[in-house]
């Protein structure tokens, strides 16, 4: 869990096409550690990406050299005291290992994501679709993990047929360090999590005040995220605040 820590215990959540460098150095007064991306790393998922955008008019991250890309936007953040994370979508292991080299040389989280529930995605075999297929998804944790990284997964509740607590414990005996869990509606599924496994837990989802905070802090998370109000300097106050309330007051509890 060591490997993971940040202060405050606020991250701000990827958001495809828009969590780049200066959105994070935006974040800094107020997050701890902020993921990048996602960036699509192999063929098919980069394709799946290009289809998302043209099919759906949304935004993604498509650099001509994104292994380039993801060292421009490491470096760009080497003079900021926030930890900085790269989230990834791949369906091969060689591009995750390399990403997963990156962010170790820069003291950066790699994440590998398990969340992304676009169908183009999810046809590849990436995204979503990697929590049906935990033995894959454990294989991509140990690949990145080999490397010395330090290696998050992005994961998310309400996926028919997917225990995620089970799944959580067999991702940290793969080497992950941390699961990020987009709870949906299904906020008690947090407290599950932790209790399954010894995983630095970051909660995600509706994160925006003090009552939802305490809500996540309370079922066991390590930390919370916010995402898509990750640019409101209000909302990020409001939670940097909460965050640091909660763990100072269990601090001097008896």
């Amino acid at each position: 869990m060591t490997a993971l820590q940040f202060e405050p215990r606020v991250a701000l959540a990827s958001l495809s096409g828009q969590s780049d460098a200066e959105w994070a150095r935006a974040g800094v007064e107020y997050a701890g550690c902020a993921f990048l991306g996602g960036i699509a790393l192999d063929g098919p998922t980069r394709e799946a990406a290009r289809e998302m955008v043209a099919d759906r008019d949304r935004e993604e991250f498509l650099p001509a050299d994104p292994y380039r890309f993801v060292r421009e936007q490491l470096r760009a953040l080497a003079d900021v005291p926030i930890r900085p994370a790269v989230n990834v979508r791949s369906t091969t292991l060689v591009p995750v290992e390399e990403v997963a080299d990156l962010c170790r040389d820069h003291g950066a989280i790699v994440e590998i994501n398990a969340h992304c529930r676009q169908a183009e995605m999810c046809d590849t075999g990436a995204g979503e679709a990697l929590l049906r297929r935990p033995g894959k998804l454990a294989k991509q944790v140990e690949a990145a993990s080999a490397t010395g990284a330090t290696v998050s997964v992005k994961v998310r509740t309400e996926v028919d047929g997917v225990d995620l607590p089970d799944l959580a414990a067999r991702l940290d005996r793969a080497g992950a360090d941390a699961v990020h869990v987009d709870a949906m509606d299904s906020e008690r599924v947090v407290a599950n999590v932790v209790e399954a496994t010894d995983l630095f837990v970051i909660a995600n989802n509706g994160v925006r005040d003090a009552a939802t905070v305490r809500e996540y802090l309370e079922y066991g998370a390590d930390a919370v995220s916010i995402g898509r109000p990750s640019d409101d300097p209000d909302v990020l106050a409001r939670v940097r605040e909460a965050t640091e309330d909660w763990f100072r007051q269990r601090e001097v509890s008896p």
